[in-house]
């Protein structure tokens, strides 16, 4: 492994930092968020057609930068220092690498290029708050985990050589501005139920993007931006009832829910590489702000960062810093298969490496934030200072995609940590799989 970066991927990450400098600071992100979008159009777009930022581990063929997972990564670590609210992680890292794992060659063709370079966005939707599952972070998603044919998933019908989806989803990230919609739903009723996944075109009129709104020309899709802890990371409930639909890939055949279920998997890698590089970028932040704060701040004549008590907090914190920032790096590189490509079109990767990086980097985050509240003293736990956005980040990440225990566990149990004395796994229920 070469820990070196290339002069490439410096050169991303320098200038994705100077722009959002400029662009992104704390009272710009309190505005995004506010409105209709929940994130800033202009900026993005100056991201996706400057820099490229969705397309960059997509292949040059469909419009892509053609880098990978290391590069989306660092993007992602510049992005969470700025805590910037903006489609990044939906289109970038979770409905583009299934269409092209999935998609077939007139999907790929069409979905992918304007993906890329931002004129759509896109998102996965997964039923019942069930993301991390999905993509394997906290359990197999061989499972039930989409309702299991019954009520509580969506189910999908096969209509007129096309299909209608019937059922709600929430937690949809950036779900109520997506164009593309990547649905996880049933087809085949209780008996013969499997889960696939759908594409749903939802491009949205001018002005339709609040609350409440619904895709233009799209009839039964109710899209409704929720109300969330963390406003840098918008979701939104999708109701869709006998939405019109068509499947991801070339058609159904006897190995496509063993091969939705990899391309998840493959890609939930991919997702948890960029989640984790983007919580170490966030908590790189904010440490640099506690520390330039504890330097100017005085108590009884003299800084409060000269006293030992104080500089061993931040040094204890400085050093869970760097331990998950060279997680989430080798999470990144072993996401590219060593440079192979991306995981979620070839299945290269280490998932437990990735989760692992995540459980790290997201713990990491959480305790740096909250070191940071009480660093600050008073101001701290204000509205005004910018720190509750990162603790803010911090324990909304870890809802939506762990606990981190579970994260933990699922690490060990690829692994191999917890097999019994036969090799296999331990048994549900059992001491070592309860750890």
């Amino acid at each position: 492994m070469d820990a070196a970066f290339t002069e490439e991927q410096h050169e991303i990450r320098r200038t994705l930092r100077e722009l959002l400098l400029k662009r992104c600071g704390p009272d710009s992100v309190k505005a995004a968020v506010r409105t209709p979008e929940g994130y800033d159009r202009e900026l993005w777009g100056e991201l996706a057609g400057r820099l490229g930022l969705p397309g960059l581990a997509l292949p040059a063929g469909y419009g892509g930068v053609g880098c990978g997972p290391t590069e989306l990564a660092l993007a992602c670590e510049e992005t969470g220092r700025a805590v910037l609210p903006s489609p990044l992680i939906a289109t970038a890292a979770l409905a583009a690498p299934l269409i092209l794992a999935l998609g077939s060659a007139r999907q790929r063709a069409g979905l992918l290029p304007a993906l890329a370079g931002g004129e759509l966005t896109g998102t996965l939707a997964v039923a019942g708050g069930q993301l991390a599952t999905a993509l394997a972070l906290t359990g197999p998603n061989d499972g039930d985990w989409a309702g299991g044919g019954r009520a509580g998933g969506i189910q999908a019908r096969p209509v007129d050589g096309g299909w209608r989806l019937y059922g709600e989803a929430g937690q949809v990230l950036a779900g109520h501005t997506a164009e593309v919609l990547v649905v996880a739903a049933h087809a085949g009723g209780f008996t013969r139920s499997r889960t696939l996944l759908f594409v749903v075109r939802a491009e949205a009129a001018e002005g339709a993007c609040g609350p409440g709104a619904d895709g233009a020309g799209v009839p039964g899709l109710l899209r409704t931006r929720q109300t969330v802890l963390d406003e840098t990371r918008a979701q939104a409930r999708l109701e869709l009832r006998e939405v019109p639909a068509e499947l991801l890939g070339e058609g159904e055949g006897a190995g496509q829910e063993a091969a939705v279920a990899a391309a998840l998997a493959a890609t939930g890698v991919v997702a948890a590489a960029a989640l984790a590089a983007e919580a170490v970028g966030a908590a790189d932040a904010v440490l640099a702000r506690t520390v330039a704060h504890v330097k100017e701040r005085e108590q009884f004549g003299r800084p409060i960062g000269s006293f030992q008590a104080v500089q061993h907090r931040l040094a204890d914190l400085y050093v869970r810093l760097q331990a998950a920032r060279s997680a989430a790096y080798y999470a990144a590189w072993s996401a590219g298969g060593a440079g192979a490509g991306t995981a979620g079109a070839d299945g290269a990767g280490e998932p437990g490496a990735a989760v692992l990086a995540l459980a790290q980097a997201l713990e990491t985050l959480r305790a740096v934030a909250a070191e940071a509240v009480q660093l600050h003293g008073g101001i701290g736990f204000t509205w005004e200072h910018e720190a509750h956005l990162y603790f803010k980040r911090a324990a909304c990440d870890e809802l939506l995609l762990g606990p981190v225990h579970r994260l933990r566990a699922r690490a060990a149990e690829e692994a191999g940590l917890f097999a019994d004395a036969g090799g296999g796994p331990a048994a549900p229920g059992s001491e070592a799989a309860d750890v």
